[in-house]
């Protein structure tokens, strides 16, 4: 199995290119990320970044990209196999809970967030506004009941814009995933929502953990959880 810095060096040779010039195929508006690949500073090539290399040169194997395992380069047969698209299918960029800290220094950066993996998402309806993925850390949201959110869940989450922060906060429907400037990333509970002092209060459903009072300025971003992706084997 092949590393994915040893991938992209395959790749550039095969292709006879230096990383620049692959940058530019794959229509990168920056490299750098593409250099944090080949160095191993970022372990796992994205699926969004896979997609752009076969749309460049699509001789490649998808899954050897993903994962530097089997054929380099597809067989005939794969070849002619079509990808079958329905509106109601996006793939969702994740941030695993290793991911975290990385997440708080590129949340603003679109090239960052091309980096990270994909998962597909099944939708009743066609997903509208800016989604992301999120992996649950820790059991501060385990109460044991129905509605925990345990560590290893998927959260399919959607972006509320931050102009809509001024009014109330749907807090009785959703869950949220909260970015905080300082100190970091954390699904809650919004149980208060004060628009005059512009502060929120979050609540943990595993009682050992404490509410606490934010204000929205130091708040960076706010999701809805929309999904909850759970492993089957879970008891």
């Amino acid at each position: 199995m092949k590393t994915t810095s040893e991938v992209l060096r395959c790749v550039l040779e095969h292709e006879k290119l230096n990383a620049n010039q692959l940058a530019s195929r794959m229509g990168l508006s920056r490299t750098q990320p593409l250099y944090d690949l080949l160095n191993g500073k970022i372990k796992r090539l994205s699926e969004n970044y896979a997609d752009k290399i076969i749309k460049a040169f699509p001789d490649f194997s998808r899954v050897w990209l993903l994962t530097g395992e089997g054929e380099m380069l597809r067989s005939a047969a794969q070849k002619e196999a079509i990808m079958l698209e329905s509106a109601n299918i996006a793939m969702v960029p994740l941030v695993s809970q290793y991911a975290y800290a990385g997440y708080m220094g590129g949340f603003a950066d679109t090239e960052y967030l091309e980096t990270l993996p994909t998962i597909p998402v099944v939708a009743d309806h066609e997903l509208k506004g800016t989604y992301l993925s999120f992996e649950v850390k820790g059991d501060s949201m385990d109460d044991g009941s129905v509605e925990s959110l345990c560590e290893g869940d998927i959260l399919v989450c959607r972006q509320v814009k931050q102009e809509l922060w001024q009014d109330k906060l749907h807090i009785n429907k959703w869950d949220f995933v909260v970015v905080h400037r300082t100190e970091g990333v954390f699904i809650k509970r919004i149980i208060d929502h004060n628009t005059e002092k512009c502060e929120i209060t979050i609540h943990s459903l595993n009682d050992m953990y404490s509410d606490k009072t934010y204000s929205l300025n130091d708040i960076a971003q706010l999701f809805n959880v929309v999904q909850v992706i759970r492993n089957r084997k879970r008891c």
